[in-house]
């Protein structure tokens, strides 16, 4: 049985973002409007940017979890272009996580402790089945 280790993480974001989004998961309005981190100069292109936010958020639980909103902040942050002076680096915007994470909590992919977010059995087990789909298509 294949895992989340053994796979091309670009391969099983792309294909858990289209089961989640089969899955019925709800965009929230305000995504098509807003920049993902200060660092940004413009909101992302793609239509379908929640379900890929959500399906790397998944695989980053499953790989470091317990995680916070926190440490996803740093991770999905990008540098501050400046014209003078240094880059610095800018966290993300931690709402688009939060939100990310409120509909893996609702699907049960993901669930709360005191130390932070952790996979359930049944994300670890979506991910797992997406892992083995993929290594036997390859």
């Amino acid at each position: 049985m294949a895992n989340v280790f053994e796979v091309d993480a670009q391969k099983l974001i792309t294909l858990a973002s289209s089961k989640l989004k089969e899955s019925g998961i709800q965009k929230p309005g305000y995504v098509a409007f807003v920049k993902t981190s200060a660092g940004r100069e413009r909101v992302p292109a793609s239509e379908d940017f929640f379900y890929f936010r959500c399906a790397s958020i998944l695989r980053q639980v499953y790989l470091k979890g317990p995680i916070g909103i926190s440490k996803l902040r740093t991770k999905y942050g990008s540098k501050k272009q400046h014209v003078v002076h240094r880059h610095h680096h800018a966290r993300a915007g931690g709402s688009i996580i939060k939100d990310a994470f409120d509909a893996l909590e609702k699907k049960g992919y993901v669930k709360t402790t005191k130390q932070g977010r952790m996979i359930s059995p049944s994300g670890k087990s979506f991910l797992d089945k997406l892992s083995n789909d993929i290594i036997k298509g390859a």
